[in-house]
């Protein structure tokens, strides 16, 4: 075997040589001016055209305070009537343990209960929002609210 006659096993493929003649020639086929004819360019990205659309947000943020504040669930009298019995106390982990409420993604719990609705038993109302409304109607029927 002669050295002439050796081949490699794998083909080199030869690199795009701009502007040297032959079937690449002058621009190859780059185009003539801009960001995608330079070498080593990177395409802008789409995100950064996105934002400078956008207003700037100057000052401090006016929603913050209210975006986290959690809001309580809310109950009226009525539910609070048909799910408890007389002399029991009412807090917000009893009203989770019975399915009457559902449990904040972040924070604890608050309960807020309404005074739609009638109560007739004693009932002592712990860590619970109560509307005036229903404050009285607690206290009308002998029930105790801290």
């Amino acid at each position: 075997m002669q050295f002439h006659q050796i081949k490699s096993q794998s083909r080199f493929k030869k690199s795009k040589r701009v502007a040297r003649g032959g079937k690449r020639g002058g621009y190859s086929g780059r185009g003539i001016k801009g960001q995608k004819s330079r070498a080593g360019a990177k395409i802008r990205p789409a995100a950064r055209d996105l934002f400078t659309k956008f207003p700037k947000a100057r000052g401090r943020a006016k929603h913050s305070f209210k975006s986290r504040m959690i809001k309580p669930a809310i109950l009226n009298l009525s539910v609070i009537e048909k799910n408890f019995k007389n002399g029991e106390i009412v807090n917000p982990d009893i009203l989770f343990g019975k399915g009457l409420v559902g449990r904040p993604k972040k924070g604890h719990l608050k309960v807020k209960i309404l005074g739609d609705g009638e109560i007739s038993k004693k009932l002592s109302f712990q860590k619970v929002l109560l509307s005036n409304s229903a404050r009285a109607k607690i206290e009308k029927a002998g029930g105790s609210a801290k």
